[in-house]
């Protein structure tokens, strides 16, 4: 497992790295965006994972997530950062990212995280699908459709979406969607999941479908048909 590890504080930048090491990851590290810029865009370093600092000197850290994202590098992006307003982690999560760390935070929460992002869905086949009413999930390629529209979801996205497909008209508690994304709640943040469930909404209204994830007050979501919207 390769590990990208864009980080401007040399100190933490070092322990992180030493770390990684020793969990038996190959880690590239470097302090400035623009050096940053150019080894994630760069295909032929085969990273599996990414490690970004918010605010990397000369280019930040989402304009170089974004960059990727454009470039269909879709490996799994963790932000780490001070900026800890509800609106920043949006615009974090929005540019591409999977997951939003906040400063300072212990070791283990990181590599936690880590092992969540990496899981994949295991025997996958290029026709392996979850559907429900006008939703077309495709597990090979962790894209979602709804008749002739289609979109690329971010690894997290996707885990949530799977995990909803699986289990429609269900409510799903919080704990079990964080259990199934995450791996385990203790090491993510409560406005996690509302963030990923205002994301998947977005994308259900970009594809004009009929669905719609509920939320129960207290107890979780559950996906479902807009029976009104089909009206």
């Amino acid at each position: 497992m390769k590990i990208l590890l864009l980080e401007d504080d040399q100190y933490l930048c070092d322990n992180i790295k030493q770390q990684l090491t020793k969990e038996g990851y190959l880690v590239d590290a470097c302090q400035d965006g623009e050096t940053g810029f150019w080894l994630g865009l760069d295909r032929n370093n085969g990273y599996d994972l990414a490690i970004i600092d918010r605010m990397l000197p000369v280019v930040d850290g989402l304009t170089i997530i974004k960059a990727m994202r454009s470039k269909k590098i879709q490996i799994p992006v963790i932000i780490v950062t001070g900026m800890s307003d509800l609106q920043d982690r949006i615009e974090g999560l929005d540019s591409g990212a999977d997951d939003y760390l906040l400063k300072p935070f212990h070791m283990g929460e990181l590599l936690a995280r880590i092992r969540a992002l990496i899981r994949r869905p295991a025997n996958l086949t290029e026709n392996s699908q979850l559907t429900y009413h006008d939703l077309i999930l495709d597990l090979a390629k962790r894209q979602i459709s709804c008749k002739e529209k289609y979109l690329t979801l971010t690894p997290t996205e996707f885990h949530l979406m799977n995990a909803f497909l699986d289990r429609p008209n269900t409510l799903l508690n919080r704990e079990q969607l964080m259990q199934k994304v995450w791996e385990t709640g203790a090491a993510v943040e409560p406005g996690n999941l509302d963030n990923y469930i205002y994301f998947l909404r977005r994308r259900l209204r970009t594809l004009e479908s009929a669905c719609k994830l509920t939320a129960v007050y207290g107890s979780g979501y559950i996906l479902e048909v807009d029976h009104a919207e089909k009206a």
